[in-house]
C-alpha cells in the first residue's frame, strides 16, 4: 500500500498521508499528457516496489521489509513537510497516533498477504477498503449494483479450493480495513493540522514503532546487502515516488480521471506479479480482479462530483 494523497470521491493505495494538492481544472494539453504519464509511472513504481520488496522476504521476512519501508517513508515526509510536533495539541495528536498505528498495520498486513497469496490478489483485496468507503457513502442505485459486482469478485477470489490460503486472504482483507481507516483518519488529520505536517508526524511515529522490530530482525538474521537494497527500493518506489508523483498528477489531471486510473492498480499488481515474480493467475482470479476494478470504474464514471 502506499503513501498517496487521494480525494475521497476517487478512492485510492498508501501508501497518502498528505492532503491532495490543489486541482487545476483547465490544464494545458501538455500538462494533462504529463499528468497521465506520471500516473502510469507512479502505478508501475508502486507495484514494482512491492515486487522488489518481496524478494527480500526470505532474509528479512515481510515484517523486516515493512520496517525498512516505514523508515524510508518517514524520511521522505519529514524532509518534505518539516512538521513541528511540539505545537500539536492532544486534539491533534490522537488522530496522528491512530494514523501511525493504522499505517504500520496496513503495510504489514499487505506485505504478509503478498508473501502468502501473491502480489495481484493481495493488492486487489486491499483495494476493497477505499472501494467500500466510496460505495457505503453513496445512496445511488448504480452504486448498489457496483457493490454487488465487487462482492461477486470477492467471492470468486475467495472461493473454497484445496490450495486456498485463507490466512493470506484474511491478511489482505485486514489491509483493506486498515486502508479504509487510513482514509478516514487522514481526512481528520488534514482538517486539524495544516499541510502535510500531520502525515509526516504519523509516518515518523510509525517508523519509531517499527524501530525495535527492525533491530530484532537484524540481530536474529543479519540482512544481506542485496536484501537490504530490495527493502530500501520498496520504500523508495512504493512510498517516495508515488507520493511525489501524485502531488504533480493532481495538479494536472481531474480527480475523476485520477481515481479511475488508480482503480487499475490491482491489474497492474497482477501483471507485475506475473511478469516479475512468476505469479501466474488463472481465469477465475483474473475475472475476480476484473469485477472489482469494473465496480470501482463504473462508480467513478457515473459519479456527478
Amino acid at each position: 500500500m502506499r503513501i498517496r494523497p487521494a480525494p475521497v470521491s476517487a478512492p485510492t493505495p498508501a501508501p497518502a498521508p498528505a492532503p491532495a494538492a490543489p486541482l487545476v481544472p483547465a490544464a494545458p494539453a501538455g500538462g494533462r499528457l504529463a499528468g497521465v504519464a506520471t500516473m502510469v509511472g507512479s502505478g508501475l513504481s508502486n507495484q514494482t516496489g512491492a515486487a522488489i520488496g518481496s524478494l527480500a522476504f526470505p532474509v528479512l521476512g515481510p515484517i523486516g521489509v515493512v520496517a525498512v519501508r516505514q523508515y524510508v517513508a518517514a524520511l521522505v515526509l519529514l524532509v518534505v513537510a518539516r512538521p513541528s510536533p511540539r505545537t500539536f495539541t492532544w486534539r491533534e495528536w490522537w488522530p496522528v497516533a491512530s494514523l501511525a498505528l493504522v499505517f504500520g498495520t496496513m503495510n504489514l498486513s499487505l506485505y504478509s498477504a503478498i508473501d502468502r497469496v501473491g502480489l495481484g490478489l493481495a493488492v486487489t483485496l486491499e483495494f476493497l477498503g477505499p472501494l467500500t468507503i466510496a460505495l457505503a457513502t453513496s445512496r445511488r442505485r448504480v452504486d448498489v449494483g457496483c457493490a454487488v459486482i465487487a462482492a461477486a469478485g470477492v467471492v470468486t477470489l475467495m472461493r473454497p479450493r484445496p490450495s486456498t490460503d485463507y490466512l493470506g486472504m484474511a491478511l489482505g482483507l485486514l489491509a483493506a480495513v486498515c486502508w479504509a481507516s487510513y482514509i478516514l483518519l487522514n481526512r481528520t488529520v488534514g482538517r486539524r493540522i495544516p499541510g502535510a505536517q500531520g502525515a509526516a508526524a504519523a509516518a515518523a511515529l510509525s517508523a519509531v514503532m517499527f524501530l525495535p522490530v527492525g533491530i530484532a530482525v537484524a540481530l536474529r538474521n543479519p540482512p544481506t546487502a542485496g536484501a537490504l537494497a530490495c527493502a530500501v527500493a520498496a520504500g523508495v518506489l512504493s512510498s517516495a515516488v508515488p507520493y511525489l508523483a501524485d502531488l504533480f498528477t493532481l495538479r494536472h489531471v481531474p480527480a475523476r480521471a485520477f481515481g479511475l486510473f488508480m482503480s487499475v492498480n490491482p491489474v497492474l499488481a497482477a501483471a507485475v506479479g506475473w511478469i516479475g515474480l512468476g505469479q501466474a493467475l488463472g481465469g477465475p482470479e483474473w475475472a475476480g480482479i476484473g469485477a472489482i476494478v469494473a465496480a470501482n470504474s463504473l462508480s467513478i464514471l457515473t459519479s456527478r462530483s
